[in-house]
């Protein structure tokens, strides 16, 4: 394995971890067909953007943009550029089977850590470069997130949960075996108003940017009913306010009604998953400007592949009897104004495959291609809280680029399919490293 070095900022080409680098020189060009700036406005054809030093220092149409002289240019002809992808919903430490078998019980941290290396590197190179890793089951997370910044693994920019927080018994416990064995569950198991403003100080101690609660029953959980509220009214409030307290956002998994809306109330910035969400939700969504943030694709996956990924007949069924209504409820959360944010749940689905879920808005759920673009850019970027840095392709933010050969407006899942990936100015994926 070699690790890769900063040797000066001219062009240069490593292996890394496996993979090509570049690292453009300090004035870059990229020319394309088209470019797609995420903010929600129309496309601009004949495109450039100008990057030094690792930032966008213009943007916009060619021949309206002011070009430096001796710049290198990177010609994308063919291709439409976008800002790199972002995913609120991950868990770089997991993989398909997690949740439900014995590999909880099997593998130790230590394996966790080094599968999230693997899948850093995997999510990046799909065109994910901010992603927001919401539960990691232990602080390895932190440390991934950290190594990334410092350069020595590849990566996407990431904000971390850490462990999380669950009930006992509930989503995040880890149930139906030796009630002798003490087992330590995928998030930290807290219950009542104390236990669970000590959870948030620690998980924030530990590095949590933000901090995850598992607001209602799952589907890959044993012994508890999707629709079952798990933490009180109480409890959520003293969460979000012991969160906000030190600056930090609160994310609370919920697929149904009473936990969900309880949730929102209390004021989390987002609800994970919101499969079942009513309508008295989606007016609270609206009023107090919580983000939605679905994760279509991974049904699909427990429904179609799970019993071939170790997944749990019980969660098997638990899936199928939701997905129905999950298309039809949050179909009607988007069309009512509930703003979304995009997010995959990936680790319940192989790592690399994030963008599955582009299809699945716009064909099922009716999502203009324009603004399910925005909910994986803009949209996403102010709910991690980085929209001051990335998300839209704007002169002063990091030179976060990606780009698909066609138009994605005409075939939203050409981002299945993205063939360059440019991370703070730093080029990871390019036809030219073919």
């Amino acid at each position: 394995m070699k690790f890769w070095l900063t040797l000066t900022k001219w062009m240069f080409v490593v292996l890394c971890l496996g993979g090509s680098v570049i690292a453009a020189q300090e004035i870059t060009v990229i020319r394309a067909d088209r470019l797609i700036d995420g903010t929600g406005a129309a496309a601009v054809n004949d495109a450039v953007i100008v990057i030094n030093e690792g930032r966008i220092v213009g943007v916009g149409k060619a021949g309206e943009v002011e070009i430096p002289q001796g710049a290198e240019t990177i010609d994308m002809s063919g291709y439409t550029l976008l800002p790199g992808l972002m995913d609120c919903h991950v868990h770089l430490t997991g993989r398909p089977g997690d949740g439900g078998d014995t590999d909880r019980l099997r593998e130790s941290d230590a394996h966790r850590a080094i599968l999230g290396v693997a899948h850093a590197k995997i999510t990046l190179e799909s065109g994910f470069t901010t992603i927001r890793n919401i539960g990691s089951g232990s602080y390895a997370d932190a440390a991934l997130r950290d190594f990334i910044e410092a350069g020595l693994i590849p990566g996407p920019r990431m904000r971390v949960a850490t462990r999380g927080l669950g009930t006992t018994g509930g989503h995040a416990d880890i149930n139906g075996w030796n009630s002798d064995l003490t087992l330590p569950g995928y998030a930290e198991i807290a219950d009542g108003p104390s236990e669970v403003r000590k959870a948030v100080r620690t998980q924030i101690k530990h590095g949590a940017d933000v901090i995850k609660v598992t607001a209602t029953g799952g589907v890959l959980s044993a012994g508890d009913e999707v629709g079952a509220q798990q933490y009180s009214d109480e409890e959520l409030r003293v969460i979000v306010e012991t969160a906000d307290m030190l600056g930090r956002k609160v994310a609370a998994h919920a697929h149904s009604p009473a936990g969900m809306n309880a949730a929102v109330r209390a004021g989390v910035a987002s609800i994970e998953h919101g499969s079942l969400i009513d309508d008295e939700g989606i007016a609270l969504m609206k009023e107090k400007g919580t983000f939605l943030v679905p994760t279509l694709f991974t049904l699909d996956f427990i429904i179609e592949e799970g019993d071939r990924n170790g997944i749990p007949s019980y969660a098997i069924e638990k899936a199928k009897a939701m997905s129905g209504q999950q298309r039809i409820r949050l179909r009607r959360a988007y069309e009512e104004g509930v703003r979304f944010a995009y997010g995959t749940d990936a680790a319940v689905f192989p790592h690399g495959l994030n963008a599955r879920d582009f299809g699945i808005l716009v064909d099922e759920l009716g999502v203009k291609p324009l603004d399910a673009i925005t909910m994986a850019t803009a949209n996403a970027a102010e709910l991690i809280g980085v929209n001051e840095e990335v998300g839209t392709l704007t002169v002063g933010k990091w030179a976060d680029v990606i780009a698909v050969e066609g138009n994605p407006l005409e075939n939203i899942r050409l981002l299945e399919q993205v063939q360059f990936v440019m991370k703070s100015g730093t080029v990871y994926v390019s036809p030219m490293l073919h």
